[in-house]
């Protein structure tokens, strides 16, 4: 059991330690976000590929994440997370996360949201924000480009249409056949 748990704990970490890779996001967009420091170019996207860079000043590069600089002791807690410990104390049953009475455990995926939503409004830098404005950018030149297309479409279509008529009368500029006599009613 140790064993398997150390496995996955290194696997865990190889993964981790890889560097950012374009990933494959919602309608089947590849999507490349990455920071970079300084004056450092941004890389190119490749095909449909979209590169999202962040910048930050150069005097960040080796430094620890701004998330990770402070570590929480008991000595620096506020008072009022404090209180709030103080009002869990005894919280059992339903949604409370706890080990402890009927359904204690429905509590706990709620805690893991909410955990999750409160760190990424303390993050910096959004990349969901930015992928959704690179892709609105895209989008509002979709009307553009479908009418050079469909201008393209119709000037190929006069042509067709013209050389059809070419190739159906040789001498357009000849002149039409007299018409027959009509015959007298005598």
């Amino acid at each position: 059991m140790r064993l398997t748990i150390a496995f996955a704990a290194a696997a865990t970490l190889a993964a981790g330690a890889l560097p950012a890779v374009a990933q494959d996001s919602s309608g089947g967009e590849k999507v490349n976000a990455l920071i970079v420091y300084g004056d450092d170019k941004c890389p190119e996207p490749i095909g449909d590929e979209i590169t999202i860079c962040a910048r930050k000043p150069e005097r960040e590069r080796f430094r620890i994440p701004q998330g990770l600089r402070e570590t929480p002791s008991a000595t620096s807690a506020s008072w009022n997370s404090r209180v709030m410990a103080y009002e869990r104390v005894g919280k059992t049953g339903t949604l409370s996360c706890t080990p402890t009475g009927p359904g204690g455990w429905t509590g706990c995926s709620q805690k893991l949201i909410d955990a999750s939503y409160a760190e990424k409004q303390g993050e910096d830098l959004q990349f969901s924000a930015i992928v959704e404005a690179e892709r609105n950018k895209r989008l509002a030149t979709l009307d553009a480009d479908a009418a050079a297309t469909q201008a393209r479409v119709e000037q190929a279509e006069k042509e067709f249409d013209a050389r059809k008529r070419a190739e159906q009368d040789p001498n357009p500029n000849a002149d039409p056949a007299p018409a027959p006599p009509v015959p007298s009613g005598k």
